[in-house]
């Protein structure tokens, strides 16, 4: 009996082996096996981008619902008008590194020094009040944080004296400037701070309240490292009768000194106000009379300064 023939199969190409070849090397080199890939970071930030799943608690959204303040590791609510820490947890966490210098030019109770340290990050506070800035100070050694923070008492406004001492601050952390700033002024006259003329709460009118802040600004501009970030945490306000933008309209003033504005974010106001919730059902029976809503939000502006900068900002 003859042996039945098998069908020839054909031979696969030299083109088709090439081609499967290079099919091949290219899906090992898409997908390594047990490498992971190396860390991609940005210039003002430690975060990981290519492991951006682990950072759940960074918000990268511009509604912050922050539902109570937070009162442990140093933090109390012992100032009025005080700011949220948490608001300092995210814009330090995305923007600034281990070991930078944070510029606070309206340092209040020390929230933003407090939280810097808490992060591995160096503060300079400028404090218009001598007796508040005493008392930061002997809190942060209380609480074992003085050696990373500088205390100035002084007038942010003051480019001349104020501009002087914080350099002097910069050259102690052996910096030439600062890689944060930080601004939380006071909300124009709703509270008033102290006596003094150069408190912008005391400033006569809305006009030069902002002429004041606009001074504030350009010393923070001169003193910030350019491409580097600036926060500015600030509300709006009711006077004769209509809503005052002072928000946008401090903005507006950083705008003219140089900063460009990167993000506007809207923050809920909760859980930071001495003895409002005994006030709530009078200030709902004046907005019922007065045809007006209660604020229940307040602005978290981010500003940048430019990389290239031609010096100082020229006000118009």
């Amino acid at each position: 009996m003859s042996k039945a023939r098998l069908p020839k199969t054909k031979k696969p190409t030299g083109a088709k082996k090439r081609v499967s070849k290079a099919a091949t090397a290219q899906s090992i080199s898409i997908e390594p096996v047990g490498v992971e890939p190396p860390a991609k970071v940005l210039p003002y930030s430690d975060i990981d981008v290519n492991r951006w799943r682990e950072y759940e608690d960074v918000e990268t959204g511009s509604l912050w619902m922050i539902n109570g303040r937070e009162r442990q590791n140093g933090h109390q609510l012992d100032y009025h008008g005080n700011c949220v820490p948490q608001i300092l947890t995210q814009l330090l966490t995305r923007y600034t590194k281990q070991d930078d210098v944070i510029l606070d030019l309206f340092l209040g109770s020390g929230t933003s020094a407090i939280e810097a340290v808490n992060l591995g990050r160096k503060a300079i506070g400028v404090e218009l009040k001598a007796d508040m800035a005493n008392y930061v100070r002997q809190k942060l050694e209380e609480q074992g944080k003085s050696e990373q923070v500088q205390i100035i008492n002084g007038d942010s406004a003051n480019q001349g004296w104020t501009g002087k001492a914080i350099q002097r601050s910069l050259k102690h952390f052996d910096r030439e400037q600062a890689q944060f700033l930080f601004l939380h002024p006071p909300y124009a006259d709703i509270i008033r701070f102290s006596d003094s003329e150069q408190d912008l709460s005391n400033a006569d009118s809305t006009d030069a309240f902002l002429e004041m802040f606009e001074q504030v600004c350009q010393l923070g501009y001169d003193m910030l490292e350019p491409g580097r970030f600036a926060g500015l945490v600030i509300g709006d306000k009711y006077a004769g009768g209509e809503l005052i933008p002072l928000g946008f309209l401090c903005m507006e003033r950083m705008n003219r000194v140089g900063f460009k504005t990167k993000s506007i974010i809207v923050k809920n106001i909760s859980g930071n106000e001495k003895a409002k919730g005994r006030m709530s059902n009078l200030w709902r029976y004046r907005a019922l009379v007065g045809g007006f809503y209660i604020f229940k939000h307040e602005y978290v502006f981010l500003m940048q300064k430019p990389k290239q900068t031609s010096g100082r900002a020229k006000r118009s």
